[in-house]
């Protein structure tokens, strides 16, 4: 099969690229290279054909989309705080690159287009623990309004065009190659202090919640997804809330090393708790996590020891 995976030389895509080309896709990769690292693809090799291009290019997106069954899109701008700083630009990547993409791959016949969203940052502060797909959408950031929209023109795109389309909502997704020093996940941040022998920073009181979810776990979501003819949201999570505490504790269980922590003010545009209801990718995609906290932090601190 022939698939393209856009973002697929940062965290999450390159494990995707991994996952397809291991069942013997044939994989174009498009990524701008700005977050992304080829040496995230040195696993592929030749196999994954590497686009260097930004998703916003009419032009070279139709390119790229040429014989391309099937399109993973992960590409995105995914820092919230600078969305908050620069919500033009956030709406321009995640909004207009998703709309430009939607129209090649309508262009070029694609069979089937997975979207990557948000759970927590569409919906918001949970009113609703864990939220099912239903719950209100309420985001608290430019981010989490970018990727609400960008599900909207998937839809649409169904409706206006017969294009079929899913969304998958993730958690806070961490594991091997996300990058510490990067626009990376707490865990991946506290991880990389922890080898260092840093300090982390722990933004609030640490009580916040979140609910963390495996690559391993997200790659298989993707598999199955662009699998099914199954449309609109899907929540891809455990079900679990974890606080920042929760993370300090367990990495020091793991192994000799302690992480110490220290306090700084909260950071505006974050949700203060959130978990997923995953009912709907269980019942209708027939996918569930498998991987355990304390499990991938020993994977993703050992990835980057």
């Amino acid at each position: 099969m022939r698939t393209l995976v856009t973002g697929g030389a940062g965290f999450i895509g390159s494990n995707l690229v991994d996952a397809l080309i291991a069942r013997g896709d044939e994989v174009t990769v498009v990524d701008n290279l700005t977050t992304g690292h080829r040496e995230n693809l040195a696993e592929a090799g030749e196999r994954a054909r590497l686009v260097e291009a930004d998703i916003r290019d009419a032009e070279a997106m139709r390119s790229a989309m040429d014989g391309v069954e099937v399109v993973f899109h992960l590409a995105a701008q995914i820092d919230v705080r600078k969305s908050v700083e620069d919500p033009a630009y956030d709406a321009s990547v995640n909004v207009g690159g998703t709309a430009t993409l939607l129209e090649a791959a309508r262009a070029a016949g694609v069979r089937r287009f997975v979207n990557t969203s948000s759970g927590g940052a569409i919906y918001g502060e949970g009113r609703i623990i864990p939220a099912p797909e239903s719950h209100p959408t309420a985001p608290e950031a430019p981010y989490g309004l970018s990727k609400w929209c960008a599900e909207r023109y998937c839809e649409l795109a169904t409706r206006l065009h017969g294009l079929s389309t899913v969304s998958l909502r993730y958690g806070n997704v961490y594991g091997p190659r996300q990058d510490p020093l990067g626009e990376a996940g707490v865990i991946a941040i506290f991880c990389g202090k922890l080898l260092a022998g840093e300090t982390a920073t722990i933004f609030g009181d640490g009580l916040q919640t979140r609910d963390y979810t495996h690559v391993h776990d997200v790659v298989q979501s993707n598999l199955l997804a662009a699998g099914s003819d199954a449309s609109g949201a899907f929540n891809v999570g455990t079900g679990v809330q974890a606080t920042v505490i929760d993370l300090v504790d367990a990495l020091n269980s793991i192994g000799e090393r302690q992480l110490v922590a220290e306090h700084a003010p909260e950071r505006p545009g974050e949700v203060r708790h959130i978990a997923l209801d995953c009912t709907r990718a269980r019942e209708e995609l027939g996918w569930k996590s498998k991987v355990g906290l304390r499990d991938g932090l020993e994977q993703t601190l050992g990835s980057l020891g």
